[in-house]
């Protein structure tokens, strides 16, 4: 961006046969990058347990207020972030110190599902087999009777 640089009118610009002469314009260009506190998009931050850790050390050492609060700014922390971070140290909750993503959780798998889909596959290569069997006693009946009404018809077999 490129901006006029504004000076003020004389009276000595103006000359004897009354032509306005313009004053030179000083240009003033604009900084090549932005600034990095603004931003197009804000995002959150989130911080690792190991940046959390590390800050709670530091806080701790630290031996007066001013201290701490030297710390808190060169990192951009609030006092209460801190005061969380402390609260959750002490009640040991290591699931907090893990950044979670977000959306639904994915259900934990049981562990008596893989011995039931076992169980399942058993069951249908029972079922088949005993089909199987079934089809075959059934065929067995059929022979059986044909054989004995072979036997007991003489004049078809050509005995007479």
């Amino acid at each position: 961006m490129v901006m006029p640089s504004k000076t003020p009118l004389s009276d000595d610009i103006v000359s004897d046969n009354t032509a306005l002469t313009l004053p030179p314009t000083r240009m003033v260009t604009a900084p090549v990058q932005p600034t990095s506190e603004l931003t197009a998009i804000p995002k959150r931050r989130t911080f690792t347990a190991k940046f959390k850790l590390r800050i709670l050390d530091e806080t701790d050492q630290a031996s007066d207020t001013g201290g701490v609060t030297a710390i808190l700014r060169r990192e951009g922390l609030y006092s209460s972030a801190l005061t969380d971070w402390r609260r959750a140290r002490a009640a040991g909750s290591l699931g907090a110190w893990q950044p979670r993503q977000r959306g639904p959780q994915k259900a934990l798998a049981n562990p008596l599902q893989a011995q039931l889909a076992k169980a399942n596959r058993e069951v249908s290569l029972l079922r088949r087999r005993l089909d199987q069997a079934e089809a075959i006693i059934v065929i067995q009946k059929k022979v059986a009777a044909l054989l004995d009404e072979m036997e007991q018809t003489p004049e078809r077999s050509g005995k007479s």
